[in-house]
């Protein structure tokens, strides 16, 4: 008797289980189309962060090349004071530290938003070669002075 009750206390429980979790058509549908609008959601805010990163990032290399510029105004204005050996050589590293500064200011420009992945790989590639013209600027500042 026991077993009975029990096996049939089993079969009801199992039953009411399966009946309540089953969904219809309808609302397996609704609950796709909210977890499409969710996902759509989170695309959206993923893309807005990284157009924001990409143009926080841009003003950040902006005032760098800004600061560069002004060192390259600096530079010349020193160069006037040193012997003309001398001037004929600073000249020289100047004009191409400041092509290289042009050349980095450019290739910001022309960077087109590609993708998360593109632009991991891009702004690390900018800014070691960011960082290695800060350091030629500085080089060139300590053999100046």
């Amino acid at each position: 008797m026991k077993k009975s009750i029990l096996t049939l206390a089993a079969f009801a429980f199992i039953t009411g289980a399966v009946i309540t979790s089953c969904n219809t058509p309808a609302e397996k549908v609704e609950i796709a189309q909210d977890n499409v609008t969710a996902a759509n959601d989170d695309l959206d805010k993923a893309n807005t962060e990284y157009l924001v990163d990409i143009e926080n990032y841009r003003k950040e290399v902006a005032a760098k090349i800004a600061t560069n510029d002004k060192s390259i105004a600096e530079f010349n204005a020193r160069i006037e004071s040193k012997k003309e050996a001398a001037k004929a050589d600073y000249k020289k590293k100047v004009a191409e530290l400041e092509q290289k500064n042009t050349d980095i200011k450019r290739r910001l420009d022309e960077y087109k938003a590609e993708g998360k992945n593109n632009w991991k790989i891009f702004k690390i590639e900018f800014s070691r070669d960011l960082e290695e013209l800060g350091k030629a600027f500085k080089d060139l500042a300590i053999k100046n002075v």
